[in-house]
């Protein structure tokens, strides 16, 4: 069974950081996007960042460019989204997703009907 999990959402001052996690199981990683999208409270989701199948393309929203960076362990299946200089409106539920997607350097972070695979979500809370 496909399946993605995200962890590492938690309770952060303004200013501090956190380093979220995205799991992937029963599938690897080199032949799937893996996107990061995040809902706050009455807000629609937004996409926050994405990494492509090869690795070799990333996208961020501008909210967050220079702030969150992407990484990805190929032989743990895991990506990895370390985010410093956290502000209040960072706060959301976190979520991970997976399209199935072979295109070179490519990913997307405007559409989700493009992720077949969603997780549960990891809270984000940044303190004022």
């Amino acid at each position: 069974q496909k399946q993605v999990a995200e962890s590492g959402g938690g309770l952060v001052q303004h200013g501090g950081s956190l380093r979220l996690a995205c799991a992937a199981t029963g599938f690897t990683l080199r032949y799937y996007a893996i996107g990061w999208f995040r809902q706050a409270p009455g807000k629609e989701r937004e996409g926050v960042s994405c990494i492509s199948s090869n690795g070799g393309g990333t996208n961020y929203a501008d909210s967050v460019k220079g702030r969150f960076t992407l990484s990805r362990d190929v032989a743990k299946n895991t990506v990895y989204l370390q985010m410093n200089s956290l502000k209040p409106e960072d706060t959301a539920v976190y979520y991970c997703a997976a399209d199935r997607n072979d295109i070179l350097n490519f990913c997307s972070i405007t559409s989700t009907v493009r992720y077949d695979y969603w997780g549960q979500g990891t809270q984000v809370t940044v303190s004022s």
